[in-house]
C-alpha cells in the first residue's frame, strides 16, 4: 500500500483555509496514484480548538466542509483525518475527538480518542468524552489500527509510571491489526522529539507492524508543534523522519519502505528551517521552534511588521535577530530609548547590531519625558533613585513603543527572557508591553547560545560580541548590574528548573547542594511575582513548563511553599 503522511500547518478555526490545504494535498496524492492519504489530529480545527467547541455554529461548520468539500473528493484513495464530531445521545449531542477513515464519497469508519489528556497545556475533558469502542478499520486488505495521540502513550511496557489504567493498544492489537498509524497534535518542547522517537520505536518493535506517525506543526499561540511525522517498521531497522517545524507531504510504499518527499509550496513566511536538525536536540531545535513560533502568531494574527525596543543587551539583540530571520529586516523597526543611566556602549552596540541586520533603527531619547515625571511626581523635583522611578523609565519606554505599534501596525515584541520573568526582573506595563513574549521560555544561559548559534549559522557577526560578552545591565541607575540583585544566571537557571519545570520543594533543592537562603529568596520572588505573569504576552513554549497555560497558580492565595513568606502575607 502506498500511504501520504500529510504534516498540516493549520490555523486554528480557519476551516476553509484549512480545507483547501487538505484537498491540495489530497488532489496531489490522488493524482501519484496514492492509496491512503493520513492528516493530523484535528487537522480541521487546529489543535488546540479550545472553547470555539463550545459552539454549536463552529461545529455545523466542520460538518459541512467535511462533506460538501473533503468527502467528494475521495474517489479512487481514502482519506484519514481528525476533527472534532458530534453524535446524538438520546436527548443531547456528545462531542468525540474523531479519526474519521473517508472512502468512494463515504464515512466508512470512525475512531474516537481514548485517553483525553488533561494536565499541563492539555485540557481535553474539557470538551469531549472518550470512546466507547476500539476496532481496527480495513483499507486495500490491510487492517490498520487508527489511534489519536495520547492513545500510543499509555504502554505498560515502555512507561514505568502510566496515566490511565486502559491501553488502547492492547485492545487494537488482540483483535490482529497488521498495521499502526497515529494521528496527532504533539505540543514540541526541547527533548520531545527523541523522547518520541524511542517510544515510536519500541511501539513498532513490540507489536511487530509497520507504524505511520502523523503530527501537527506550526505555532498555535503559545503552543509549537514541531511535526517530525514517522514511518517506522515492525522490525526497527527503518526509520524516516520529516524535517522539522515544516510543512510537509511524503510517500511510503508499505512493502519496502520507499519513501518519495514531495515538495511543498507554503509562500505564507520566511521560515527557513533548521539545516542541522538531524543532529540532537539542542539549541538549533530550539532556534528552529522559536521562528517557527514566530512566523505563525504573526500571520496568523495578521501583523506583518514587528517593533523592538533595543537596548544594548542580549535579549533585544536575539529578538531583533529572530525577527528579521522571519520578517526580513525591511519589516523590522529596532528603536533605541536611552535614558540618563544609558552607558554609550549600548547605544554604540544598538547601532551596531541595526547595522549588521540591516534594519531600520530610531534614536528616541526618553530623557525629556522622564525628567518632566520627576518634576511632577517627587516633591522636591529631584531624582529620588527608588524602583518607581526605575519602572517609570521602562514604562516611558513601553508607551513609546504602543504609540508606534497604534499608528504604523507594528506588534511589538517583548524581549524578556525565562530568567527575568521568573523571579519579576521585570516591569509590569513597561518591558512586559507587547503582542508576543518571543524570550520568555528561554533561561538566560539559552540564550546566550542562541545568539552564537545565529553568528555561526550566518557565518558572520550578527549579534556583536560586544554585546554577548558584556555583563548584562537593565540600566536603570547608575552602574546597575543584573547580578547586584540576581545570582549569576549559571546558577539561577538551575534554579529555576527544578522549582519551576521539575516542581521540586524547597527541602529537596537545598539537599541538591544548595545555599537554603539563597533557595528560599529565588523561590520567595518567583511566588510574589505571578500577578506580573498572568498579565504577560502570549509566551512561546520551548520547555516542559512555560508561564503560561500549562502553569495555573492562584495569584491571591496562602500558601507558599518559602512558609516565612506565608507567615508575612497572612
Amino acid at each position: 500500500m502506498k500511504i501520504a503522511v500529510a504534516q498540516l500547518n493549520p490555523t486554528i478555526g480557519h476551516l476553509q483555509g484549512n480545507s483547501e490545504k487538505m484537498q491540495r494535498f489530497i488532489r496531489k496524492a490522488r493524482g501519484d496514484n496514492v492509496d491512503l492519504i493520513i492528516f493530523p489530529e484535528l487537522a480541521i480545527t487546529g489543535y488546540p480548538p479550545r472553547d470555539l467547541l463550545l459552539y454549536n455554529a463552529f461545529l455545523d461548520q466542520v460538518e459541512k466542509i467535511i462533506y460538501e468539500d473533503i468527502i467528494p473528493l475521495t474517489e479512487g484513495i481514502t482519506v484519514l483525518l481528525g476533527a472534532p464530531w458530534r453524535e446524538k445521545d438520546r436527548d443531547e449531542s456528545s462531542l468525540y475527538n474523531a479519526a474519521l477513515v473517508l472512502k468512494d464519497r463515504n464515512i466508512i469508519s470512525r475512531h474516537d480518542k481514548t485517553l483525553l489528556p488533561n494536565y499541563d497545556v492539555f485540557d481535553e475533558r474539557r470538551y469531549f468524552i472518550p470512546a466507547t469502542m476500539r476496532n481496527p478499520v480495513t483499507v486495500n486488505g490491510v487492517k490498520i489500527a487508527v489511534t489519536i495521540c495520547e492513545d500510543i502513550w499509555n504502554d505498560k511496557d515502555y512507561w514505568e509510571r502510566r496515566l490511565y489504567p486502559d491501553d488502547p493498544l492492547e485492545e487494537l492489537f488482540r483483535q490482529e491489526a497488521e498495521l499502526l498509524i497515529n494521528i496527532s497534535a504533539s505540543p514540541y518542547h526541547l527533548g520531545k522529539a527523541g523522547e518520541r522517537e524511542k517510544m515510536l520505536r519500541a511501539l513498532a518493535g513490540k507489536y511487530k507492524v509497520p507504524l505511520f506517525y502523523v503530527n501537527q506543526v506550526g505555532g498555535n499561540d503559545e503552543l509549537l508543534f514541531d511535526g517530525s511525522s514517522v514511518v517506522c517498521s515492525g522490525s526497527g531497522d527503518f526509520y524516516y523522519q520529516a524535517e522539522p517545524f515544516q510543512e510537509a507531504l511524503f510517500y511510503c510504499e508499505t512493502e519496502n519502505f520507499k519513501i518519495t518527499p514531495v515538495r511543498v509550496e507554503d509562500n505564507s513566511s520566511r521560515f527557513f528551517g533548521v539545516p542541522d536538525y538531524l543532529q540532537a536536540e539542542n539549541v538549533n531545535w530550539v532556534y528552529g521552534a522559536l521562528q517557527r513560533g514566530l512566523t505563525d502568531y504573526l500571520r496568523k494574527t495578521g501583523f506583518e511588521r514587528v517593533v523592538i525596543g533595543l537596548s544594548g543587551g542580549i535579549d533585544s539583540a536575539v529578538t531583533a535577530a529572530l525577527a528579521v530571520a522571519v520578517l526580513g529586516p525591511d519589516k523590522v523597526l529596532g528603536v533605541m530609548m536611552p535614558s540618563r543611566y544609558s552607558s554609550d556602549h549600548s547605544i554604540a552596540d544598538s547601532r551596531r547590531l541595526a547595522d549588521n541586520l540591516q534594519m531600520e533603527n530610531l534614536l528616541i531619547p526618553i530623557e525629556g519625558p522622564f525628567q518632566q515625571f520627576i518634576e511632577s511626581l517627587n516633591e522636591k523635583g529631584k531624582p529620588s533613585m527608588d524602583l518607581a522611578e526605575e519602572n517609570l523609565q521602562a514604562r516611558i519606554r513601553g508607551n513609546i513603543l504602543m504609540f508606534i505599534s497604534n499608528r504604523d501596525n507594528r506588534m511589538v515584541l517583548t524581549t524578556g527572557n525565562k530568567s527575568e520573568m521568573a523571579v519579576g526582573y521585570c516591569t509590569l506595563y513597561g518591558d512586559m508591553c507587547g503582542g508576543l513574549a518571543v524570550l520568555a521560555d528561554v533561561p538566560k544561559q539559552m540564550v546566550y547560545r542562541l545568539a552564537g548559534y545565529m553568528n555561526s549559522l550566518a557565518g558572520k557577526e550578527l549579534i556583536p560580541e560586544s554585546v554577548i560578552t558584556k555583563p548584562p545591565s537593565a540600566e536603570l541607575r547608575p552602574d546597575q548590574l543584573d547580578q547586584d540583585s540576581l545570582p549569576p544566571y549559571e546558577i539561577l537557571d538551575q534554579l529555576l528548573h527544578y522549582y519551576v519545570e521539575e516542581n521540586k520543594h524547597i527541602e529537596e533543592i537545598v539537599a541538591m547542594g544548595y545555599e537554603r537562603e539563597l533557595v528560599e529568596s529565588i523561590v520567595t520572588k518567583i511566588d510574589r511575582s505571578e500577578y506580573k505573569r498572568f498579565q504577560a504576552a502570549p509566551v512561546l513554549r520551548i520547555t516542559t513548563k512555560a508561564f503560561g497555560s500549562g502553569r495555573r497558580i492562584p495569584l491571591a492565595r496562602g500558601f507558599f511553599h518559602n512558609t516565612k513568606t506565608y507567615s508575612k502575607t497572612c
